[in-house]
């Protein structure tokens, strides 16, 4: 499928967004759980490096331009029909995937007795890759 056509039949219409899960192509773990708008989708195609929407700062923003962990598309999927999700497999540059310094999102878990615990290593310190006003 060409890139031109993936764009003809994503539905953005619900809110202009699409869910995307990111998965790291070595080891098929879970990295991330993003946005996208057109305009991100566009990007990605265009650079193949993961773009997305951030509905907290309302704008698109390329994943690694400021840590340098950069995520290279490897493989797109795409859910059943209407196609309003997305399954990127990405090569995950520099080691983490979280802006908090872990390499995925998802280093944190319910524990047996209901708690919240760490489970995975930081990468980097957070505060001395992003500049925080």
């Amino acid at each position: 499928m060409g890139k031109t056509k993936l764009l003809e039949i994503v539905d953005f219409s619900r809110d202009g967004l699409i869910p995307v899960v990111v998965l790291d192509q070595a080891d098929g773990e879970v990295l991330m759980l993003a946005s996208m708008d057109k305009t991100a989708l566009k990007k990605t195609l265009a650079t193949g490096k993961m773009h997305y929407f951030s509905v907290s700062k309302g704008q698109q923003w390329l994943k690694g331009e400021q840590s340098g962990n950069f995520q290279l598309v490897r493989e797109i999927r795409v859910d059943c029909d209407p196609v309003n999700r997305l399954l990127f497999c990405v090569e995950q540059q520099g080691g983490a995937a979280c802006h908090t310094g872990y390499r995925t999102c998802f280093y944190r878990r319910i524990n047996e007795d209901g708690e919240l615990e760490t489970i995975g290593e930081r990468v980097f310190d957070p505060k001395q890759v992003y500049k925080e006003d």
